[in-house]
């Protein structure tokens, strides 16, 4: 739990103790990044992407895997341009400042998703993809949610996602996050051009 960089009162055992230990099987094969809210520990063990449990992979800081005859894309973390240029440099056991520096996206990574040259079919990120707010009402959010104001700002002038997006051609995009409510689902070739 000290490894999860969450107020102390959210710091409580769910349910994913049972599908780590094997006690339970995800009744889907399951694929997921991470964002800022994950016992990064953990996740760093899988930096290149692994089983976290049975039925459940993680996708590593930025992969691509093959699912079937769909090539998934992801990259893990929440931009933050003070990070960025960094490399991971953080290492376990995590203290105040580094719990919060160890998931933010990493140039690194970031150059090497844009390296692929296959066509990727979806593409998974914790952060906002890069004109997300073009397709929604971005003053009602930010309106209700301060802080997004300042992150998607950042993320937007970062360019980051974009660059993923324009070489991958992907399909579709998937941003992943609890603060929005609901995955997103766009053709990505139409938030690009």
């Amino acid at each position: 739990m000290d490894s999860l960089n969450v107020a102390p009162k959210y710091r409580e055992m769910k349910s994913f103790w049972k599908y780590y230990s094997g006690q339970e099987v995800a009744p889907v094969p399951t694929i997921f990044i991470g964002g800022n809210n994950e016992a990064s520990n953990y996740l760093w063990e899988l930096y290149y992407g692994g089983w976290a449990a049975s039925n459940i992979y993680f996708l590593g800081y930025a992969m691509v895997v093959k699912f079937g005859n769909i090539r998934i894309d992801g990259l893990s973390g929440i931009y933050n341009a003070r990070n960025y240029c960094l490399g991971h440099h953080e290492r376990p056991p995590y203290n105040d400042n580094t719990i919060r520096y160890v998931y933010h996206v990493r140039e690194y990574d970031v150059h090497k998703l844009m390296h692929l040259e296959k066509l990727i079919d979806i593409f998974l990120s914790h952060d906002w993809l890069l004109s997300i707010t073009d397709y929604g009402n971005w003053q009602q959010l930010v309106c209700c949610k301060k802080t997004f104001q300042r992150s998607s700002k950042e993320l937007l002038e970062a360019n980051l996602l974009l660059s993923c997006s324009k070489n991958s051609d992907h399909r579709i995009g998937f941003q992943l996050t609890c603060t929005a409510n609901s995955p997103l689902l766009l053709n990505m070739k139409r938030v690009v051009e």
